[in-house]
């Protein structure tokens, strides 16, 4: 019992025990915590500002450096010199250092290091080879100027920070996830980095935009200078080889070809596009083949594989840098600032340590020269003591030094004694002097590059762009990305069914009345008998309201759908007859179409996909003393509402039954089309440049640089080639007139052509590889200038004018055209075409409409697009 209350003698209680040993365990936790956070904040994930390297990185270019010989190494010997400072496994630092060779900035690579277009791994680091870049040799180390530590076990001395001499944290990038923090800097372009330096040391403004090295486009609009909340994003590079197969050339930055099929892949199981199959002929360069069936649009398939696929993804930069040995968030406009300006004292540094032994170079073959001229070595001749030989020396120098830059050391003279004898008799004066006035040239100079240390960096990385900026091109093509809608690409991958009288829609309804071909992601608008709508998901089986006379997938902003109703409001009410369209409303929500009494009833439906105004026969039923029992409705006299409005009055009488009596047509104005430059679409949101106002039928004429022309219909989701030169609304009766040179024959033709055939692609040049497309023109009466090469030794012929209209009439499309010289062309223009009156189009049936706006507020749950942006909805 007393030795149990010795060993419990000074303890606190249990109640006092259970609260300390709480807080003891708190306060541990929260000091390991941290201690953990910040170990692998500063010591693995996040790159220092100073050199933009993590400690890895580091500390694998340091022992590059101390195993280099010019020679290649296996990365396993390296990963083996790099474990002497760096405390973590083999694979970490392996893995780090295939990440850099990747790069292909500072590792000279031998061997396979794997591919990061097609996701390949890098063979095992016994069978690579690495050593350093002659960049990375110029640009990285600098041991007079190194910070050194001891290493994690005090064996070995490693950098701080590698003097860099370059914004290389944003050539290379740096991803790092640490703890409840993380990184992401994008890499950059060489060159531009290079001229981005340069601008700041000359004090103007510099824009900064990321590259990367598997190319491919990007939209840097949203790029807030790699900030926290900026996005950019990014697409493959994906053209039409043929109508039947697109081929991708270049893939978004994070992705591979592997990854990159896979996902097209799922999209196709998922039906969200259709594919037949998909070829990966990728080597150095990109080629993915994919097939896609006849009759699918190739435009539309490009559209959906960026909406539904890896071809385009969106990357969140992360700014985020160990300074001062604290994690900081910054802009990339201010890191490659603070580079620069490292790089500048950088240089600095090393010319005031080059000055310092450039002057005592030159001092001690100063005291040479004294010391051998003079013969001063002769006076040390009878000295019997060190300190005598010492005292001769000085006491020898002393009448000839006062043209020195300070003054003689005792370590001086002893370096004096250590000259040989042979170096005295060899000794030549001249040679001396030489030597002096070189190194007295080198002082200056380089005295110089201190006093204009802003020039001297300028030049420096000029020289850098000059000596390693071959090669190293923007690869990623900076563009302005349209929006794409996912519900106007998606491929109609599924059936829709109604059960008119139960009130059932839905996708498994297969025993019922089928609809049309929909996607898993339209939407579907529904109206019913007693005269009200609902928009819903598409879905397996969704209950309406009974007695459904109308379902369609709905389009959102679609202001052409023109929906033409007559209704009886209540029993025994009048009828009222309006037009309206449907641009937004709540999802899931029944609204009344009528005034919204019991018992209302839709005597007549139709829904015109643009705008037509049918003509309709009410019948009456004989009652009373009505004397018209039956007369004719023209849709066209009513004016289009909100969905919300009663309507026009058409009889209080009770109605037989409305018949169909002739179908109308549109009676909204044509559309006016704009083409959008920047991101080489069309659109009807007055962006860009107006190509006219399009009724259904008509088309766009579309001609590129290889000589191919054809008339499209102005669908806003049509793709058009960088390119193009010729789009205009397609008159069918204006002639199109080029110029070009035939190959075969190596003479210049000229042909005019209607285009007899719409929709239909068709090479206007000869087929020739050699033939090229001068000029087309599609003016009524053009006129042209040829400005013919000047032989040599002989004066200039000159310059012709052509009408082209008089000089050629107006043939086939497939003719080869009149010769129109053979002589050597410099330049084909383009001159003011003659007056022409053209002919006035033909007056049409169409009525102008005015629509008046719905006064309904709409909820939060309103339909929205996917995409925020341009509505893209097919014109006609």
């Amino acid at each position: 019992m007393e030795e149990n209350e010795e060993l419990t003698e000074g303890f606190p209680s249990e109640e006092e025990a259970s609260e300390d040993a709480l807080t003891r365990v708190t306060g541990m936790y929260k000091d390991w915590f941290l201690d953990y956070a910040s170990y692998v904040i500063l010591e693995r994930a996040v790159p220092a500002i100073e050199d933009g390297f993590k400690p890895v990185q580091r500390r694998i270019m340091h022992s590059l450096k101390e195993l280099d010989d010019g020679r290649y190494n296996k990365v396993a010997n390296v990963v083996g010199h790099t474990m002497q400072y760096h405390p973590h496994g083999d694979a970490s630092i392996a893995d780090a250092m295939v990440q850099i060779g990747q790069k292909d900035l500072l590792i000279d690579t031998q061997g396979n290091w794997g591919n990061i277009l097609t996701g390949d791994r890098a063979a095992a680091s016994r069978y690579i080879e690495a050593r350093l870049s002659k960049f990375a040799l110029d640009v990285i180390f600098s041991p007079k100027i190194t910070e050194w530590q001891l290493s994690y076990d005090g064996r070995k001395k490693e950098p701080v920070n590698l003097p860099v001499k370059f914004p290389l944290l944003l050539a290379q990038g740096a991803e790092g996830i640490a703890v409840g923090l993380s990184t992401k800097v994008l890499a950059h372009n060489f060159n531009e980095l290079i001229d981005a330096s340069i601008k700041h040391l000359k004090r103007k403004g510099f824009k900064l935009f990321p590259d990367f090295p598997t190319s491919g486009i990007i939209d840097v609009t949203n790029y807030n200078d790699g900030l926290r909340g900026g996005k950019i994003r990014v697409r493959a590079r994906i053209e039409t080889l043929d109508k039947n197969i697109l081929v991708i050339k270049e893939i978004p930055y994070g992705t591979n070809t592997s990854s990159l099929i896979d996902s097209i892949l799922k999209a196709n199981d998922k039906g969200k596009i259709k594919v037949k199959k998909i070829e990966d002929n990728t080597a150095a360069d990109v080629e993915i083949l994919v097939h896609i069936p006849s009759g699918i649009s190739p435009d539309k398939t490009i559209d959906a594989l960026y909406a539904f696929t890896a071809c385009e993804s969106s990357i969140s930069p992360l700014g985020c840098i160990i300074e001062d040995n604290k994690p900081i968030f910054m802009g990339m406009t201010e890191m490659l600032k603070r580079s620069t300006d490292n790089t500048v004292e950088l240089l600095k540094a090393e010319l005031e340590i080059q000055l310092n032994e450039l002057e005592e170079q030159w001092h001690f073959a100063s005291l040479e020269r004294i010391f051998i001229e003079n013969r001063i070595y002769r006076e040390i001749e009878e000295e019997e003591t060190w300190e005598g030989v010492l005292s001769a020396i000085d006491k020898g120098l002393q009448p000839h030094t006062k043209h020195l830059r300070r003054a003689v050391t005792e370590e001086d003279i002893v370096r004096l004694t250590e000259i040989r004898i042979k170096r005295i008799s060899k000794f030549d004066l001249d040679k001396a002097k030489q030597y002096l006035d070189n190194l007295e040239e080198r002082i200056a100079e380089t005295k110089n590059h201190l006093a204009n240390l802003i020039d001297f960096a300028i030049a420096y990385f000029q020289e850098l762009k000059k000596k390693y900026g071959k090669g190293r091109e923007r690869k990623s093509e900076i563009r302005i990305f349209d929006d794409i809608e996912a519900t106007k690409v998606v491929i109609r991958n599924t059936k829709l069914y109604v059960n008119r009288e139960e009130g059932f829609v839905g996708t498994s309804l297969r025993r019922d009345e089928y609809v049309t071909d929909c996607s898993d992601i339209d939407d579907i608008i529904v109206f019913t008998k007693k005269g009200e709508m609902m928009i819903t998901k598409v879905d397996s089986k969704t209950f309406i309201d009974k007695n459904i006379i109308h379902v369609a997938v709905f389009k959102k902003k679609d202001k052409r759908t023109t929906f033409n109703m007559i209704y009886k409001d209540g029993r025994g009410g009048p009828s009222y007859i309006k037009r309206f369209n449907v641009t937004s409303i709540t999802r899931d929500r029944l609204y009344p179409l009528t005034t919204g009494k019991a018992n209302s009833d839709v005597l007549y439906f139709s829904a015109n996909p643009n705008g037509e105004a049918e003509v309709v026969t009410v019948h009456l039923r004989q009652s009373g003393s009505i004397k018209k029992l039956k007369w004719d409705i023209d849709f066209a006299d009513v004016l289009i509402k909100g969905r919300g409005s009663k309507g026009n009055i058409v009889t209080k009488y009770p109605v037989k039954r409305i018949e169909l009596k002739e179908k109308g047509l549109s009676t909204l104005k044509p559309r006016k089309i704009w083409f959008d430059d920047i991101v080489g679409r069309l659109n009807v949101d007055d962006r860009g440049e107006l190509l006219g106002e399009f009724r259904p039928d008509d088309m766009l004429l579309v001609a590129n640089q290889k000589g191919f022309v054809k008339t499209i219909t102005p669908d806003l989701n049509s793709r058009f080639d960088d390119d193009m030169i010729v789009l205009e609304k397609w008159n069918p009766k204006k002639p199109i007139s080029i110029i070009y040179f035939d190959g075969e024959k190596e003479r210049y033709y000229i042909k005019r052509f209607l285009i007899e055939s719409t929709g239909k692609e068709e090479l206007v040049i000869s087929e020739h590889p050699k033939s090229q497309l001068e000029l087309i023109a599609t003016d009524w009466r053009p006129v042209v200038e040829l400005e013919f090469a000047k032989p040599r030794g002989k004066d200039a012929k000159p310059n012709l004018t052509v009408d082209v209209e008089d000089f050629i009439s107006i043939k086939g499309i497939k003719a080869l055209g009149n010769q129109l010289t053979a002589e050597r062309v410099k330049n084909v223009n383009a001159l003011e075409a003659l007056h022409f009156e053209e002919p006035e189009e033909q007056p049409t049936n169409e009525i102008e409409v005015i629509v008046e706006d719905e006064n309904i507020k709409e909820t939060d749950n309103d339909i929205k697009s996917n995409d925020e942006g341009n509505d893209q909805t097919t014109l006609f």
